[in-house]
Formats: structure tokens, sequence, C-alpha cells
């Protein structure tokens, strides 16, 4: 196996062992199962069962339900008997943390367990412990010895597991040793992977959850490349980015890390954690599996071209190097470039759907406001616009349009391979956007190849990269290194249209195939199209917009709006998580760059937050702690007051600018 995968340049799915859930196969060549997570108190058995039949009905293969005490964990045999009773056989996950006897007391009755290894033997105290390798090696028996019970009793009932760590709850073992990183997530897992192993169970299923993709992503691959190599097979995957949040912005970033593992065959059954009603979460998985089960989506195509080895490294962030061309490229931030094409007429009002807002003036010519999710660059194809437009707006035309006009310095040209390679033809002595193909099927190997040796010493090229292939990402990605490989460092643009025919499977698409690559280093900029009607077009741009900035924000490539760190509700939450989330964000959401968590329990508490700034946790029944990173600095304050109180730390933390300054 070449590092994590099967193959980086086409889809194959990697084979997996075969795990037995209550008679639902789960890994190997079983399709990828779909689950989701109740939202009610597990002691009311009516409210749980109704919701888990809604789940059900949805088309939810699995039910998890919180068991945070022996309690609960008991009444997991009414919930479970009462859906039998009615005749609903799906499988069922207990979710457990801080309680191994509860995890004793589930696993005899429902068809699996889940425990984060980061806290059901481990107290988390946030502190810093110096190890010998003496020490480390009896806090790993002590492991054994706490662990090996729950093994048995799994192994003795048929109940399968799933070892869940979570990157925001690494115990202060892990933490001391290996901080907090994609490697000390697999090594979690795996301490408890081989006490299983010794005790000769093997019904498991991994998962490696963070609320940062590109933190998830690295650590299944890393968790991937250890099993092979210390067991030479690879366990059953659970995909998930924990805490997404709500609406677009959580289905992107749930996009961005399950679709980014799935392109690579990597994931055996997914979860997306919405904060929202559990039954809601069910259509996304389907559009996302759906990517590689219907035959018409599967994402093979023309073999790419065979690579040896690699020119990056896929378990550490690294930005690919380029130079500059005005704004794009170096350090500059991924620019974002709206597609105008499909417009009649473009006018003011058109500008307003991409953040651009014209104040008229009875003296002057009046101005334009800008705001953090305004386009850098539109694109409206042959057509120029017959008024000012904004002083940072640059209008991309094609070639023959851009002649026409090329004495207006707002407009640069966009050019096929060809018009590039033409040496009579005039080009922008500023910038040139480059279309070039990537190995669809009328790929040129020949006119790429020279003007791929040509855009090396054009410091005014920019390249835009797409595909027309079922495999695009992957042979997007093949360009990329071949660009790495001829050191190309021009900057380069991903364009990535869809035709799909609703736009929740259209931000699937768009977030999967251009976000998977953002979270490799790759990519200066984003336009994205969509093959829509005309009459529809001018209410699309709008949401096309709002998505390009939410892949940029989901891949922490550009930051231009607050970060909602919000779990997705469960039994043990302590308040309407949705509806605080909700009026959190009404109160917050201009605050650029600042993120929030908001947790429900403190089991997603000050661990779950992970990387957040500021959180808002449950601590009982009405009351909510506050915290600065994982520092509490206000504790057990009334619910009715505790947004008011998070804006004051906001603004003792200097974190608060006013709606007016912003705007």
């Amino acid at each position: 196996m070449q590092l994590y995968a099967e193959s980086l340049l086409s889809y194959r799915r990697l084979k997996t062992r075969q795990v037995n859930v209550g008679g639902l196969m789960i890994g190997s060549d079983n399709p990828i199962r779909v689950q989701t997570m109740t939202t009610t108190d597990t002691m009311n058995t009516e409210a749980t069962v109704a919701q888990t039949i809604r789940c059900i009905e949805a088309g939810a293969e699995l039910v998890r339900i919180t068991a945070p005490s022996k309690k609960e964990a008991e009444n997991l045999a009414n919930i479970k008997k009462e859906l039998r009773k009615r005749g609903y056989q799906t499988p069922l996950v207990a979710d457990i943390h801080f309680t191994p006897n509860a995890a004793e007391i589930a696993a005899q009755i429902i068809e699996k367990v889940r425990i984060n290894p980061g806290n059901y033997i481990d107290k988390k105290k946030f502190q810093t412990i110096e190890y010998s390798d003496k020490d480390y090696a009896e806090e790993i028996e002590r492991i054994s010895e706490r662990f090996s019970p729950l093994v048995k009793i799994c192994k003795e009932h048929g109940t399968a597991m799933r070892i869940g760590t979570n990157h925001g709850s690494l115990s202060d073992r892990i933490m001391s040793r290996y901080g907090d990183t994609p490697m000390g997530m697999v090594e979690s897992a795996m301490e408890f992977l081989r006490v299983a192993r010794y005790e000769h169970f093997y019904n498991i299923i991994l998962s490696m959850k963070s609320s940062n993709p590109l933190v998830m992503v690295q650590a299944y691959r890393l968790l991937i490349q250890q099993m092979d190599a210390e067991f030479g097979e690879i366990y059953p995957l659970h995909l998930g980015v924990t805490e997404a949040g709500d609406g677009e912005d959580g289905r992107i970033k749930s996009a961005v890390g399950i679709g980014s593992l799935l392109e690579d065959g990597i994931g055996d059954t997914i979860r997306v954690s919405l904060t929202e009603d559990p039954e809601f979460e069910i259509p996304v998985c389907k559009n996302l599996i759906n990517r590689y089960t219907s035959p018409e989506n599967i994402p093979e195509s023309s073999p790419l071209p065979h690579i040896e080895k690699i020119p990056y490294s896929p378990f550490a962030y690294k930005r690919r190097a380029t130079f500059e061309v005005a704004n794009i490229g170096a350090n500059h931030v991924p620019v974002v470039i709206a597609d105008f094409s499909k417009i009649d007429k473009i006018n003011r009002e058109t500008l307003l759907l991409a953040g651009y807002s014209y104040i008229p003036s009875k003296v002057s010519a009046g101005k334009w406001n800008t705001s953090d999710s305004s386009p850098d660059y539109i694109f409206t194809g042959s057509q120029p616009v017959e008024f000012d437009v904004p002083g940072i707006l640059k209008i991309i035309l094609h070639h023959a349009a851009w002649l026409l006009n090329k004495k207006d310095p707002k407009y640069v040209p966009l050019l096929h391979i060809n018009e590039y390679l033409d040496d009579q033809l005039e080009k922008s002595a500023q910038q040139n956007f480059v279309m070039i193909d990537c190995y669809s099927e009328n790929f040129d190997s020949n006119l790429t190849q020279k003007a791929l040796a040509k855009s090396k010493t054009d410091h005014t090229a920019i390249l835009c990269l797409s595909s027309t292939n079922k495999n695009a990402m992957q042979s997007v990605r093949r360009m990329f290194m071949e660009l790495q490989i001829q050191d190309v460092k021009n900057p380069v643009i991903l364009i990535c249209d869809s035709s799909h025919e609703t736009l929740d499977e259209a931000l699937i698409h768009y977030a999967v195939e251009t976000g998977a690559l953002f979270l490799e280093g790759f990519g200066d900029g984003i336009s994205l199209g969509y093959l829509f009607d005309k009459e529809k077009s001018a209410s699309e741009i709008k949401l096309l917009n709002s998505i390009s900035f939410g892949i940029l924000q989901a891949t922490r490539t550009r930051i231009s709006k607050t970060e909602y760190i919000s779990c997705p509700s469960c039994g043990r939450t302590l308040f309407d998580l949705q509806e605080t989330t909700a009026m959190i964000r009404a109160k917050t959401n201009h605050l650029k760059g600042v993120k929030i968590a908001i947790m429900g329990c403190i089991v997603n508490g000050p661990g779950e937050m992970a990387d957040a700034d500021f959180g808002y946790v449950g601590s009982g029944v009405g009351k909510i702690t506050l915290y600065k990173g994982k520092e509490v600095v206000k504790r057990q304050i009334d619910a009715a007051v505790a947004v008011d109180e998070l804006i004051n730390l906001l603004k003792e933390n200097n974190a608060w600018v006013d709606v007016e300054d912003v705007k």
C-alpha cells in the first residue's frame, strides 16, 4: 500500500476488516454505512424511541444514544425492547465517555459501544507530566487492566466497539508525550487497540475526529499507515468532523473533512455532526456517499500518468510555494472569483449579490462598500460592464473581449492554452489567467508541457486548473504533482463546475473537490460555476460566493467570518443548543476570525473545543461556564444572562468590535 490509500490517482476503496454490528456488516466490500445520534434524554424512553424511528426512516443504518451513567446504560434495554416491538431492527450504539461501568452494562444490551480513549480511563486536568519509559509502560498496563473487562464482555456478547479518538479530548498523558497532534490522536487509539488484539477481540471500528478538517484528515491517514505497519491490516473507519456546526457552514466543513478521505477510498461508515435535529444529518450523508455508490458518479476515468513518489507530504500541511502575480499567490490568502458569465445584463444590483453595495450620491459619483465576503474578481465572459466598479475589483474577460477593452486596467484576460502559446497574440502586461485541462478527454500532453515550460518564467501567468473527469480531484492533484516536479511556481486557481440537480448536492461537490486540494496546500484561489438555467443564475450567485468563502474558511486558508464550533447535541445537553447557537451567532457573526465553541455539556467542553478562542459550555441545568481557550473564566452563570456575559468576555479580551465599526 502506498502511504495511506490504494491509489492517489483514482478512486479505489481501501480494503479493511469486516466487522459485524448486530448483523450489519461494516468494512471490506460492504456499502458505506450511514449513522446519526439522538439528541433526546436517554431516560425519556418514548422520546428517544420516537426520534430513533425518525432517524431510521430517514435512512440511518445505525443510531447512537448517549449513556453517560449506569442508569442511562440500563435504560437502553427499554429503548431497544420498544424499538424491536415496533419492528425496527436497526443496531444501536451506546456513547460512553467517563464511565467504564456504564460501558460494561451497555455492552451486554445493545449491538455496539463507543468509547473515547482520551477520557474513558484517564482524567483530564490539562497538566504536563514528565514520564520515563518505565512510568509510561506502567500507565499502559493500568489502561489494560481497566479496559480489558469491557473487551471481554464485548467478546462474550458479540458486541462491536468503536474506539473513537477526539482531537480535543486527548489525555494529559498523550498530550505530554505527543502534544496536541494527529500522531497523538493515533497513539491514543492504538494503545486501546493493542489491548483488544491481545485479548483476541477484533470486532472494532476506529475514528479520528476533530473540528478542524485538516487535523482530522491527517490523523486518519497516519492511523491507516500505523495499522498497516504494525498489524498488516486496516480496521474499518468511522468518519466525521466533530462539532461541525449548523447550516451551510456545518455542511461545508463536514464535506471537506469526510469527502477528502472518501475521495481516496477511505471510510466505511460516516456521520455528519450538525447542530440540528439528527434526521437532518442523513440527507447530507447520503449526498456524500452517493458520489461513490451511484454508477454514474463513481469517480473512475481515464488513467492518470503514473508517479513513483509523490513530491509532498500528505501528513503535514505545507502550502505550495508560488510567486506573486498582483494579489494572487505567494503569501496572499486565496482569492475568490465569482462567475457572472451567465448573467444577461450585469448591473450594480448584480454586484450586490456578491457582497458589494453601492451608495449613490447627488453631489458625487457615489461609493462602494465591500464586505469580508466580497469576491476579489468577477468573470463576465465576453461582457464588459457599463458602470464604475469598486476600485479593488478586477474583471476577467475572454481574450477576444479583453482585446476590445484592454485600455481599461480593470479588465484582465482569460486565455485557453492555444491562445497562451500563440506568441503573436497580445497578452496583458500584468495578469493572464491560463486555462489548463487536467487529463480530461481532450487533454493534450504536448501542449500542456509547452504551456508549463512557458509559464515558469512568466510572472504574469496564473494557471486555472480544472477537469471534467469523474476523478476530477485526483486529476487536478496529479497536475499539482506535475507542477512540483517541474518546479512550476505560478499561482493556481481551482475551477470547479457542477451540473447537479440540487444545490445541496452541488455544495457537497464543490466542498469535496476543492476542499481536498486546499487541505493538501494546493490552490491560490477558487472559482465555482453552476450549470443552471439563465433565469436562475442571478439568484445563485450569492450562494456560490458564500460557498466559496465557506470552503476557504473550513480549510483554514482564508478566515472571513466568525467560526462556530458547536456540538450536535445529545441526551447530555443541558440547554436548547440550536436556539442558543442561533442567538450567539446573531450577536457575534460580525467578528471576523474569532472561533467560538458552543458545547452542550462538560463531555464536549474544554477538551472537545480544541482550538476555539472562547467557549460557552453547559455545566448544569440552567447553568453555563465560560472559557477563554481551555481556561475557565466564569463558572455557573445563569443561562438567562450567559450570552451577555460571553459578549462581556469578548470585550474584556479585545475580541469585540461593534457592528457599526465593521460596516
